[in-house]
């Protein structure tokens, strides 16, 4: 009887142990957002409104929610905060495709889902479209692109394919320009160059006319200095070397004036 005593205090001692180490809730909360558990992708357009509902899931008490656009957080009203919490995206443009919105739980911001905007839209196109340049010189013809999905790009003179010569035309492009560069230009490079794009979506243009004009004569100033030193010191020498002659000439001129003046 003591040794089942002994045993039954035993198991005793191990459950009320379990009992102390088993978390308080077999269950915690996580978030959704538009009933989604996982951070995913909004496909959306220019100009279109979209909107982003994070609930609590699986929560034994009332939990407040945080929104994040990129890294700075949005303002929300204290009736939007607590257990469920929705921002609008309105006027969508160009310029919120890529960014992320994040809902997150207060008190364990660990816990999170984020939602990345996905903007298509067609190629636009921006830059400078008349320039003058000087015939000899180089220019930069720079066509700035936004385009979602990518657009292809192609140059054009006067309506038709560019044909690029080496060592005087250089193409360079970037996720947001696409740029021509003509090096010692000549009167034929005048004209219009055209920046084409072309996406899935739409097929866009840009014109940037280029005006070549002569190049200007320039005067040799520094020739002309030079020589303008040269004649003005040869008349100062000259000058020193006649100054005895001339100031025998003066005094000779003032002696009648004393023989007068007796």
């Amino acid at each position: 009887m003591a040794r089942q005593s002994s045993g039954q205090k035993g198991v005793c001692r191990f459950l009320l142990l379990v009992l102390v180490f088993l978390p308080r809730e077999v269950t915690s909360s996580f978030v959704t957002v538009n009933g989604r558990t996982e951070n995913f992708v909004l496909d959306t357009k220019l100009g279109a409104e979209e909107s982003l509902k994070c609930d609590v899931q699986n929560r034994t008490g009332d939990e407040g929610l945080l929104w994040y656009r990129e890294q700075g957080s949005v303002d929300l009203k204290d009736e939007n905060k607590i257990n469920s919490s929705s921002v609008c995206v309105s006027s969508i443009s160009e310029n919120d495709n890529g960014v992320t919105f994040t809902c997150k739980l207060q008190r364990d911001e660990s816990v999170s889902v984020s939602v990345v905007l996905n903007v298509t839209f067609p190629p636009l196109l921006s830059g400078k479209n008349v320039q003058t340049v000087e015939e000899g010189s180089s220019v930069n013809l720079v066509c700035n692109v936004k385009s979602n999905p990518q657009a292809q790009m192609m140059w054009y003179k006067n309506g038709s394919i560019l044909n690029l010569e080496n060592n005087h035309h250089q193409v360079q492009q970037t996720s947001e320009s696409f740029q021509l560069s003509i090096s010692k230009v000549q009167k034929s490079d005048n004209g219009t160059y055209s920046c084409v794009a072309h996406s899935s979506l739409q097929r866009n243009t840009r014109d940037f006319h280029l005006l070549v004009k002569d190049r200007a004569t320039t005067v040799p100033i520094e020739p002309i200095i030079a020589a303008s030193v040269v004649v003005f010191l040869t008349l100062c020498f000259g000058l020193i070397a006649r100054r005895e002659r001339i100031m025998k000439l003066c005094i000779k001129g003032e002696g009648p004036q004393r023989d007068t003046a007796l």
